[in-house]
Parts: C-alpha cells; structure tokens; sequence
C-alpha cells in the first residue's frame, strides 16, 4: 500500500506502554498490518495531530486521567468523535522494589493505577505519566518502588524484587475518528459477550 495512503494511529508512548501493546492487538484484530502507530506524550497532542492531518485515529484507556478532558476537547475544540470501544486486559502488572533498597519510601505509580494494590506503606506516591517511564525511572534510582510491568522485572534479573503480583486488568478503550458512528441512538453489539450474560 502506498504510504500515502496507509492509515495513522496515535497513542501514548514510549514503547512497551499498555497503550502500545492494545492499540496493536486492535489493529491485528481489524488485519490493518500496513497502518502505522505513532507514539504521544499525551492525548492532546494526539488530538491536534488529527486536526492538523497527521494521524486519523487515536486510540486512549477509558481509565486515563486525561480521558473525559480528551472526549470533551475531541468533541467541541476539534469534531472528533469515540467511532469504537472494546475491552482488553492490560499487561501483568506489579509493584517492583529496587533490590538494594531495604525500606522502600517512594513509590511511583500512573495515577489511573493508584487502586490496583495496597500502597498505604509507601509513604511518598509520586505521579508519571506511563507505566513504562516508571520503569526507565527505576532503573535510573530515581524511585524506591514503581508500579509497573511483572515483565519488566524477569527482562533485570536481579535488580528488582516483587512486592505485589497485580495481574492484568480488563480495561475498556476508546477509538476516536473524524467520522461520527452515532447517528443519535445507541451504538451497541446486539450479539456481544454480555448479551448472553443478559439470557
């Protein structure tokens, strides 16, 4: 396909983030293998890259701070529109401990992840911006604890230890588009997974 012509994601970054992996199960699940993921700082930036012709879809966690701050912007600063929704888990998450540190203080953690586990032992909680920037932070030194990938531990033998096993979360998403899928009713799955829940 000409490259002209291939279809622009955008999602939080860096790479190896929750959003990175889903935005790129959602697009294997559509076979969109020639669309391309550019990674954002943060979703107003994605949001100004639709405007402007840079990206066509933006793909955010439902459970994202920013996120009822993005829907209204998208909506009255820009006519973008949630064209899709769909629930995938996150991946194994886990609060990790510096090996050398022996009493842990500071725990940094995305605030969208601030209920996931007990953190009432840490006595400073420091907000960023991703799970994979806690990661690079903590084999910087620049936390005691993070809340961050199981995965990230097994990858540094050694370096870190697991304080709590949090497992994967089944998150609801959001895709935005320029193109409105509402036409005013309900836009649902009559045959979906919870439809059979309801008998």
């Amino acid at each position: 396909m000409d490259r002209r012509n291939r279809l622009r994601f955008v999602t939080l970054g860096p790479a190896g983030t929750n959003h990175d992996l889903v935005t790129r199960r959602y697009l294997a699940f559509h076979g969109l293998s020639h669309a391309e993921v550019f990674l954002i700082d943060d979703f107003f930036e994605g949001l100004a890259m639709m405007n402007g012709g840079q990206a066509d879809f933006m793909v955010q966690v439902a459970v994202h701070p920013d996120c009822a701050d993005t829907v209204s912007r998208a909506h009255f600063d820009y006519g973008i529109r949630i064209i899709d929704t769909f629930i995938s888990p996150s991946r194994d998450l886990a609060i990790l401990t510096r090996a050398e540190v022996a009493r842990p203080r500071t725990l940094a953690l995305q605030p969208a992840t601030r209920g996931y586990a007990d953190i009432s032992a840490w006595p400073e909680h420091v907000p960023v911006s991703s799970i994979m920037r806690i990661a690079e932070g903590l084999l910087e030194g620049r936390y005691d604890s993070g809340l961050t990938t199981l995965e990230f531990a097994e990858r540094h033998p050694g370096r870190f230890r697991v304080d709590a096993a949090i497992g994967t979360v089944d998150d609801p998403w959001l895709v935005f588009g320029s193109e409105r899928v509402s036409t005013g009713g309900l836009v649902a799955w009559l045959e979906s997974p919870a439809s059979r829940q309801f008998g």
